[in-house]
This record gives C-alpha cells, structure tokens and sequence, in this order.
C-alpha cells in the first residue's frame, strides 16, 4: 500500500462516507448507496477499493425477504495519519483486526 494511493483514497468524499458509516454497523452497498447518495456503481467500486487495501472486510451475509443474497461490509480503519516529515510522506495505518480483536499498524515512505 503506497501513501499516495491511501491519501488520495482517504480524501475521497465516498470513502470517507463508507468507512464512517461501517465503523460500528456492518452495512449493505445499497444502503451505503441511498443513505449517503452514492451511485451504486461508485459505491461497490470504493468498496472493492477498500477491500484491496484491506480497509474494509465482509463481515456477514444475509439474505433479503426477497431471496436475494447481500454482503454487509465493516470497516477495518482504526486510526490513520497521514504525516510529511523530513521529505517523506508517511501513513499510519491502524486496522482492528476481524480475528481475535488484532491490530496491524502499516506504515509506508516515499522520497524524493
């Protein structure tokens, strides 16, 4: 995971919806997606953006009145910072991890 891709991800107005309102709650895309006004398509890009960068995991599975299988997504993002120290850009990642309450702390440089 290189800084400039975790704060150009984090800076995004959906990603910090979808990472806010997957905190304490699992939440479905379509959810995410009329809740916060997000185009359903943007919104599963995000989250498969997040999944990548191990940001946000599928925490259950549900199936809807209606038969239809449906992925609530919960965010692993404990903490971030993003520092510029002595020419390097720096993230700070810290993810609660969905086993046994594991933490994880990435941290990423970039010189000139």
């Amino acid at each position: 995971m290189d800084p400039l891709s975790v704060t150009k991800m984090l800076s995004d107005e959906y990603t910090v919806k979808i990472l806010t309102a997957t905190f304490k709650m699992p939440r479905s895309a379509n959810y995410l997606s009329v809740k916060f006004n997000i185009p359903i398509a943007a919104c599963y890009r995000r989250i498969r953006e997040l999944e990548k960068m191990r940001l946000i995991h599928i925490s259950e599975k549900i199936l809807t009145p209606r038969g239809k299988r449906v992925s609530l997504y919960q965010s692993n993002l404990k903490s971030a910072h993003l520092t510029f120290e002595n020419g390097k850009l720096k993230a700070l990642l810290e993810l609660s991890g969905h086993q046994d309450g594991e933490e994880v702390a990435i941290w990423n440089a970039i010189q000139n």
